[in-house]
C-alpha cells in the first residue's frame, strides 16, 4: 500500500491513462479480419479473408504486435541488410545522427558567437541564414549528392566504406540541424549583461578568457536550448535521408515496408522513431540540468 501511496498521479497514472486511451482509439478505428469459408462447384474448400472497419487496412494493436515480434524479440538479429532487429536499425541510425549532429555543433556554435558579437557579421549573413533555414532536407540531399559526387573511400579489400551517399547524408543532417544552435547561441551571446563585459575590460581579460570565463557560461542556457532543438531536428532528418538513399536504419526500414505495403511494420517504425526521439530529448534535458547545477 505504501508503494501505491508514493506514486504521483501526474507522473505515472495519467501517462498510463493517456496511453490506454490512445490504444483504445487505435483499436476502435483499426480494421478487423473476417474469414468466410465456402465450397466451390468442384467441392473444394474456399477461404476468403475480408477486412472491414473505419480504416480497414490499418492493423490493430494486436496484429501490429504479432507482426513486429521478430524485430522486437530478437532486436540484434541480422537476417539481411534491410532485415534486422530494431535495435540494430536504431544503432545504425543513431551512429549517422551522432556524426551529423557533431558537425552541426562544430559549425553552428562559432557562427552563433559571431552573429552575437559582431553587428557587421549579422548584417552580412543573417539574411542568408534566414533564407537557407527553412529549406527542407528533401532539397538539401540532392545538392549533397552533387557536391560529393565521385567521393569514394575504400578499405584494404577494395570495398567502399564511405561514399557519395554517406557524405550527402552527413551534409544534409548537419546543415538542417545547425540552425537552432546558430540562432540560440547568437541570442545567448547578445543577452550577456553589459556589466560582465565591462568587468572583463577592467580586468583586461584576453579575448580567450573573456570567451571561456564570461561569454560561454552566460550563454550556456541558450546554447543548450539550441543543442536540444538541433538534436531533435537531426533525428527527424535521418528518417528522410535513409528513406531517400536506401541506407539501412529505422528510416530505410520504414521505406522498405511502405513499398511492401506492410502497415504493421510501418507503425512499428513510427513508434520506434518516436520512442528514440523521446529518449534523446530526455537525455539532453538531463545533461542540460547537470551543467546548470555544476
Amino acid at each position: 500500500m505504501k508503494f501505491f501511496h508514493s506514486l504521483k498521479l501526474d507522473t505515472l497514472l495519467l501517462p498510463l491513462v493517456g496511453i490506454l486511451l490512445c490504444l483504445g482509439g487505435w483499436a476502435i478505428i483499426a480494421g478487423k479480419s473476417t474469414i468466410t469459408r465456402s465450397v466451390d462447384d468442384w467441392g473444394d474448400p474456399i477461404t476468403k479473408v475480408e477486412r472491414h472497419g473505419i480504416a480497414k487496412n490499418l492493423p490493430s494493436p494486436t496484429e501490429t504486435w504479432e507482426a513486429s515480434k521478430p524485430y522486437l524479440v530478437e532486436p540484434l538479429a541480422k537476417r539481411g541488410e534491410l532485415d534486422q532487429g530494431m535495435l540494430r536499425f536504431a544503432a545504425l541510425s543513431l551512429e549517422l545522427v551522432a556524426k551529423g549532429y557533431f558537425i552541426a555543433l562544430l559549425i553552428g556554435t562559432p557562427i552563433g558567437f559571431l552573429l552575437g558579437l559582431s553587428k557587421n557579421f549579422t548584417r552580412a549573413f543573417d539574411p542568408i541564414i534566414q533564407i537557407l533555414r527553412p529549406v527542407s532536407p528533401l532539397a538539401w540531399l540532392p545538392l549533397g549528392m552533387v557536391l560529393f559526387a565521385g567521393l569514394s573511400v575504400v578499405d584494404a579489400n577494395g570495398r567502399v566504406t564511405f561514399g557519395t551517399s554517406d557524405a550527402a547524408a552527413l551534409f544534409t543532417i548537419a546543415i538542417c540541424a545547425m540552425w537552432p544552435t546558430v540562432l540560440n547561441t547568437a541570442v545567448g551571446v547578445r543577452a550577456v549583461p553589459q556589466d560582465y563585459l565591462n568587468v572583463a575590460k577592467v580586468l583586461k581579460l584576453s579575448p580567450a578568457k573573456t570567451l571561456f570565463k564570461i561569454l560561454i557560461p552566460s550563454a550556456l542556457p541558450y546554447m543548450f536550448t539550441g543543442f536540444r532543438l538541433s538534436l531533435g531536428i537531426a533525428w527527424l532528418v535521418i528518417v528522410a535521408v535513409e528513406m531517400l538513399i536506401g541506407k539501412p536504419g529505422v528510416g530505410g526500414f520504414l521505406w522498405q515496408q511502405y513499398n511492401a505495403n506492410s502497415y504493421a511494420h510501418i507503425i512499428l517504425s513510427i513508434l520506434t522513431i518516436g520512442v528514440i526521439g523521446f529518449v534523446l530529448d530526455r537525455l539532453m534535458s538531463m545533461i542540460e540540468a547537470r551543467f546548470r547545477t555544476a
